[in-house]
């Protein structure tokens, strides 16, 4: 699994013209599924971005984390993430999990995601066509991935 995290001030996801998702101060996290992804690697993965220290305390240092600050969380569903470009100038997208084990992971992230910050968490929807719109505070943006367990 790989994710984009972005501090945000406020971001939104729609639909078709409509808001499925929003949150004001938190994390907006673009979330791709490589192939061979497990329940192991969302559950780290979700362990490392609750606890991350990407918020400033009151000194202006990086000391807080999403939970600290009471902040939300808006996940995405992005398998672009998962792209090759070693080949030509067309990403090759053969390594992103399959939609019948994608999704069940995906949903298993997110009850992962509300159980670690003991709230619900805002989300896109799974495959649609979306708009994702946000402030990234900061800016901060940062590239986690599972299989690195950096």
């Amino acid at each position: 699994m790989r994710v984009v995290l972005q501090r945000v001030s406020q971001a939104h996801v729609t639909i078709a013209g409509r808001v499925v998702g929003r949150i004001d101060r938190g994390l907006l996290i673009l979330l791709g599924i490589a192939a061979g992804d497990t329940l192991s690697d969302a559950e780290w993965l979700v362990r490392k971005i609750v606890g991350l220290r990407i918020f400033p305390d009151d000194a202006g240092a990086l000391n807080r984390s999403v939970q600290d600050v009471a902040g939300d969380l808006l996940v995405i569903s992005q398998f672009t993430l998962i792209a090759s470009t070693r080949k030509g100038t067309r990403p090759s997208f053969n390594d992103a999990a399959r939609l019948d084990a994608a999704r069940p992971l995906y949903e298993q992230f997110l009850d992962l995601a509300a159980t670690a910050l003991g709230r619900p968490v805002a989300a896109g929807e799974f495959g649609a066509d979306m708009q994702v719109a946000l402030v990234n505070d900061g800016p901060v943006t940062i590239v986690i991935d599972s299989r690195q367990r950096e």
